[in-house]
């Protein structure tokens, strides 16, 4: 069995090799972290019986998706929630009870059928510990099963829902829609993740921006950062 594994984030390249270290004497398998690096010519070569891609933030190209099986994995039940950053737009919904899903790649965005569902919860935590938590579940539960067991793809059934991808100016805590400390709590830590902008405020030249909060009864206790803004 021979195995690429195309992903991003210092968390899931970890786990792709302690994967790789597990499956040794077994599977055959590549990993691929940059977006320049995944090219027919390598894969041709390689001859791979899966592509894998846990948080891949590109579009993958035709000319790979329609000669390999590629398998995106994405957080949200299929077809709901399709599109950009399902992680914070489940949060700031208020749904805490999703999915992890396994879907085949092609042309549309998260449109392909479905190899397998896990459930996941996100109502506890900071963005970056429940990106590790699905990178886990990703990792050790769902490649290894899909590998073993070779679940037939199903099309996608159900309500359709797209998410658009947050901007940066959408972190700022005072154009929110805060009305009381869960939904405080909830906008800080859905941003508090590697590579995302964090939630801030502004006053003046000075921006501050929160992190690291946790929910204690009718209180929310975490850090903050100023810095002094030059424009």
């Amino acid at each position: 069995m021979r195995i690429v594994i195309a992903t991003i984030k210092s968390w899931n390249i970890e786990n792709a090799n302690k994967l790789m270290e597990l499956y040794k004497n077994q599977w055959k398998i590549k990993v691929i972290t940059s977006k320049a690096d995944l090219t027919k010519s390598l894969l041709d070569e390689f001859k791979p019986d899966y592509i894998f891609f846990p948080h891949w933030s590109w579009l993958v190209p035709e000319d790979i998706f329609k000669t390999y099986e590629c398998i995106g994995f994405h957080l949200g039940d299929l077809p709901y929630g399709r599109g950009g950053n399902p992680l914070q737009n489940h949060i700031i919904r208020k749904i805490y009870n999703t999915k992890i899903t396994a879907f085949r790649i092609g042309e549309g965005i998260d449109r392909g059928k479905i190899y397998l569902k896990r459930d996941f919860y996100l109502g506890v935590g900071r963005a970056e510990e429940l990106f590790i938590k699905i990178s886990e579940i990703i990792f050790f539960d769902m490649i290894p099963f899909i590998i073993k067991f070779r679940p037939k793809p199903y099309e996608q059934v159900g309500e359709s829902y797209m998410f658009q991808r947050r901007t940066e100016q959408q972190s700022d805590l005072l154009s929110a829609n805060i009305n009381d400390i869960q939904d405080f709590y909830d906008f800080v830590r859905m941003l508090d993740a590697e590579g995302y902008p964090k939630a801030y405020i502004k006053l003046g030249k000075l921006k501050i921006e929160f992190s690291e909060a946790v929910l204690y009864s009718n209180n929310v206790v975490g850090r903050f950062r100023v810095m002094l803004e030059d424009k």
